[in-house]
C-alpha cells in the first residue's frame, strides 16, 4: 500500500511517496482501507516539528480518516469488516491503509458521503467542544468568529448558527466573508493583512468593534492569533469568552489589563487533549455533532479534493492561508 510519509522536518516538499507492506490487525486493532483524508493546517505544522504533538519519524500526516474495515482482530466487539467508519488518529492518515486501536474508530451515518466524513469531526468536534464547553455559548449572545472560511472557523459559524446565537464572520476577504454568511452568519466583516502598527492595531479593533455591535461579543473564537488577537479581544463584553483555538498568524502577545478592564475570561482550547481526558464526553459530543449533520444544520463545505500522488498540493494550500473550507485528499476514486 502506498504512504505519504515524513523522514525530515520540513515543508510539504519534503514528503515522500512510498510502498508499504500491507497491515495486519493485532488485538484490539482494524486495519481500515482508508477512502479520504482530511487535511488541516496543523497538518502543516507538524511535518516541520512545530506543533505540540512530534511524532516519532517516519511518519505520516494526516489528522482524519474515513473509510471501510477490512479487518478485525482479536476482542472486538461492534464493528465489522465492510463498515463505513471515521477516526482521528492524529497523524498517519495519508495511507491507503492505517491500523487504528478500535476504540478509536467510530461508524459513520449511511448517508454521509467518504469525503465528508474526513472533513468532519477534527473540524466540527473542535468547534463544538469550544463553542459548548468552553466558551459556553447561549442562545442570542454575539459570537465573533476569526477566520471565519478555514475548516474551524466555518464550522464554528455553521455550530454558532445552530446554537442561536448571532454570528459575526470575520475574514480576509470578502469571498471569505460571503461564503461565512451564506453558511449562516448574521454579518461580516473583511480585516486587512498584518503586521500592524499601533494605529493599525487601533483601526482594526475599531473594525471589530463596530461589527460586533455596541454591548460587545459574547464569545470570540480565535483561530488566526497574531496581532489580530489584542485587536479582537477589544471588541469583548462585559465577561465574555475568549477562545484561543490557533495561530496561524503568530502567538499573541495579550495585555493582561485587558482582560481585568473587560471582566473576560481568556479561555485555552485543546480538543485533542479534552478528548483523551474525557472520552465519554467526546462519544456524546459526536453523536450530538452527527445530529446536528442529519437534520443539515452542519455539512462540511469542501473546496478541493486532491489524489494521494498530490497531497503535498494541498498541505501547501493550508500553509498559505487559500483555502476556504476544507481540503481533502481522497485514495481512489470512490468518495460516496
Amino acid at each position: 500500500m502506498r504512504a505519504l510519509m515524513s523522514h525530515a522536518a520540513g515543508g510539504p516538499d519534503t514528503l515522500v511517496l512510498e510502498n508499504k507492506p500491507a497491515l495486519v490487525a493485532g488485538p484490539g486493532q482494524v486495519v481500515v482501507s482508508v477512502r479520504a483524508c482530511g487535511v488541516n493546517f496543523p497538518d502543516t505544522l507538524i511535518i516541520q516539528d512545530l506543533y505540540q504533538i512530534k511524532p516519532e519519524r517516519p511518519f505520516s500526516p494526516g489528522s482524519e480518516i474515513a473509510g471501510v474495515v477490512t479487518a478485525i482482530g482479536d476482542g472486538i466487539e461492534g464493528l465489522n469488516v465492510g463498515q463505513r467508519v471515521l477516526a482521528v488518529p492524529g497523524w498517519g492518515g495519508m495511507v491507503e491503509e492505517i491500523l487504528l486501536d478500535a476504540a478509536s474508530v467510530i461508524p459513520i451515518p449511511d448517508a454521509m458521503p467518504f469525503d465528508e466524513a474526513a472533513a468532519f469531526l477534527a473540524t466540527y468536534g473542535t468547534s463544538y467542544y469550544a463553542l459548548k464547553r468552553r466558551g459556553r455559548l447561549a442562545k442570542g449572545e454575539t459570537l465573533l468568529v476569526l477566520g471565519a472560511a478555514g475548516g474551524v472557523g466555518l464550522a464554528a459559524v455553521e455550530l454558532g448558527v445552530a446554537m442561536g446565537a448571532r454570528v459575526i464572520a470575520a475574514a480576509s476577504s470578502q469571498d471569505k466573508v460571503d461564503l461565512a454568511i451564506a453558511h449562516g452568519a448574521a454579518g461580516g466583516v473583511v480585516y486587512p493583512t498584518g503586521p500592524f502598527d499601533k494605529d493599525g492595531q487601533k483601526a482594526l479593533a475599531g473594525l471589530f468593534k463596530d461589527a460586533v455591535g455596541k454591548g460587545g461579543a459574547d464569545v470570540c473564537y480565535d483561530g488566526v492569533g497574531g496581532d489580530y488577537t489584542e485587536a479582537a479581544l477589544r471588541c469583548m463584553g462585559w465577561e465574555g469568552r475568549f477562545l484561543i483555538v490557533g495561530f496561524p498568524a503568530g502567538i499573541a502577545k495579550i495585555p493582561a489589563n485587558l482582560t481585568l478592564v473587560k471582566g473576560c475570561d481568556v479561555v485555552g482550547v485543546f480538543y485533542g487533549a479534552a478528548v483523551a481526558r474525557d472520552p465519554a464526553a467526546y462519544r456524546r459530543e459526536v453523536a450530538e455533532l452527527f445530529d446536528l449533520y442529519e437534520a443539515g444544520a452542519i455539512r462540511p463545505h469542501i473546496t478541493a479534493r486532491y489524489p494521494l500522488e498530490r497531497a503535498a498540493e494541498a498541505l501547501t494550500l493550508l500553509a498559505h492561508r487559500k483555502a476556504m473550507g476544507k481540503v481533502v485528499v481522497t485514495m481512489n476514486e470512490e468518495t460516496a
